[in-house]
């Protein structure tokens, strides 16, 4: 593996400016031929990639991973077209009801997703599923290979940041955040956190997130399909800078806010930012990041305000409550959802947990300094969203803050 990354490096360095023309060419070609049917993710793709050309700094590797992820993607594109002109009825699966898990970021969203994912009534999209939507047509033996794929492009990536694992760990065959679909019709926040693209960012938010959430459900009316009759628990904390365009996509979603003192993650943020970024580009702005995490959060949390003070049938937790009772905490998101309790769940879900490696949440100290930030700023400036929900504050006056993520 070490010697295919630096494979990947040699070939990166015969690769110029990214051209969306190029890409969606070879795209087509590698496809069989054929356009695609749905070209709205076109101008969006053309705003990443400027973005990416004239801000991004990306050295060689960069400019390789970013056109190998776009061709990743317009690879998808194609085979779900392809898809649906054989199986038209697969736009008209309903996605019902599907409840979605956000709040502050390090908050213990990962673990609660991965613990309710193992009621066998849950469905979530799995990270092999976000590489490849369907399994193999050569069969198991073919799925199999396409996961192990997907986990040697993992190896490759804790490789070149290797504090990413302890970060946030990721696995094949384990849930996996929305960003990664939507990343796909290039409408995604995903990208800010990889690539240095304020621009591409900027326009985002002015464009809004409503076209990416419908193709968001596209993307799950194709995995419904494949293993029907489960309940949807879809998970990032991205979505809350998209509240009001998912709840115009899925009117009946139900909505879980986790919340955990802002002071005690955001270097955390900022840390896993400078690490996703880092192989890609010549230069890590660490001031800049802080700025960046800092503005993010602090507007992500006056939405939760304005959420909560609009709707009470949101359900709020806080991270000290997953940690301590992570049963009880799922079983309140499973009784939020409308789902009753289950000898099924109860039994996986218990024994997922006695598994110590899937409970153990081990203290990082980060520090604030170098990202610029300011904890006590940091503590007058959340306040107003501490209060609102209760939340328990961690933080204590010294160089670092330890999070568990």
């Amino acid at each position: 593996m070490a010697r295919t990354a630096g494979t990947i490096r040699d070939s990166a360095q015969r690769l110029g400016a990214l051209d969306a023309g190029e890409l969606l060419e070879a795209a087509i070609g590698r496809g069989g031929g054929r356009d695609f049917a749905d070209r709205s993710f076109v101008a969006p793709l053309s705003r990443l990639i400027a973005s990416c050309n004239e801000e991004g700094d990306l050295n060689a590797f960069g400019r390789r991973a970013a056109r190998f992820e776009i061709l990743r993607s317009l690879k998808n594109l194609l085979q779900l077209e392809r898809r649906e002109r054989a199986e038209p009825a697969l736009l008209s699966r309903p996605i019902e009801r599907p409840i979605f898990i956000t709040g502050m970021p390090r908050s213990g969203t990962t673990f609660l997703h991965r613990l309710l994912w193992r009621d066998p009534r849950v469905a979530a999209p799995l990270s092999w599923q976000l590489v490849y939507p369907y399994p193999s047509p050569a069969g198991h033996l073919g799925t199999a290979l396409r996961k192990a794929w997907v986990q040697g492009q993992f190896y490759i990536m804790r490789r070149l940041a290797p504090q990413l694992d302890s970060l946030h760990h990721v696995a094949p065959d384990e849930p996996e955040e929305c960003t990664d679909i939507t990343a796909q019709v290039f409408q995604s926040l995903r990208y800010d956190s990889v690539y240095r693209v304020p621009s591409y960012q900027g326009w985002l938010q002015r464009y809004g997130h409503l076209e990416a959430y419908r193709f968001h459900r596209r993307f799950l009316q194709h995995l419904d399909a494949q293993t029907p009759g489960r309940r949807w628990i879809l998970k990032s904390p991205d979505h809350v800078f998209a509240l009001e365009d998912i709840a115009r996509v899925y009117p009946d979603a139900r909505w879980v806010f986790i919340h955990r003192d802002p002071v005690a993650v955001l270097a955390s943020v900022a840390k896993l930012t400078e690490v996703l970024r880092r192989p890609f580009t010549h230069r890590v702005d660490l001031e800049e990041i802080g700025r960046q995490v800092f503005d993010a959060w602090l507007d992500g949390a006056g939405r939760m305000m304005r959420a909560a003070a609009r709707s009470d049938a949101i359900l709020h937790l806080r991270y000290r409550e997953i940690v301590a009772r992570p049963h009880e905490a799922a079983q309140r998101v499973l009784r939020h959802g409308g789902l009753a309790a289950s000898e099924a769940g109860t039994q996986r879900m218990q024994k997922w947990l006695g598994n110590r490696a899937n409970r153990t949440h081990r203290p990082h100290a980060y520090h604030m300094e170098p990202f610029g930030l300011d904890p006590r700023v940091l503590r007058e400036r959340f306040a107003p969203y501490t209060d609102a929900f209760g939340v328990e504050l961690e933080w204590q006056a010294d160089r670092a803050v330890c999070a568990r993520a």
